[in-house]
């Protein structure tokens, strides 16, 4: 702990333990439980050691999770095809059509047909 300038000893917050934290997406009252601090403490420690407020450093550190998660995602992707299918549909635009959708492009299509039919005589 380092001795503040009056009142109360500074809590230490270990830095890569926070990074770690921020990366596997943790609650704010879940860092708070781990370091044993306060919200108000957490904050004046991120703007102490990082220039910034706690939101601020939490989505620029969340982000090494992230890159984590989808590396791990797209290992996945390759032996489940519920994962490739999750990912083609976030990352790559691809959809489902609902048994409705389905209905209604078979009803038009047999339109067309009947219209095709009728032009035909």
């Amino acid at each position: 702990m380092t001795k503040n300038k009056r009142g109360r000893p500074l809590k230490e917050i270990n830095k890569d333990n926070f990074e770690k934290l921020c990366g596997l997406q943790c609650t704010l009252l879940e860092m708070l439980c781990f370091f044993d601090v306060s919200d108000k403490t957490l904050e004046d420690w991120c703007k102490r050691t990082y220039g910034l407020n706690f939101s601020e450093v939490f989505n620029l550190k969340r982000n090494a999770g992230l890159i984590s998660l989808r590396r791990a995602q797209f290992r996945l992707a390759q032996k489940n095809a519920a994962m490739a299918i999750f990912l083609g549909k976030n990352y790559l635009g691809q959809v489902d059509k609902d048994i409705w959708q389905r209905a209604q492009d078979e009803k038009a299509l047999e339109l067309k047909e009947k219209a095709i039919e009728e032009a035909a005589w």
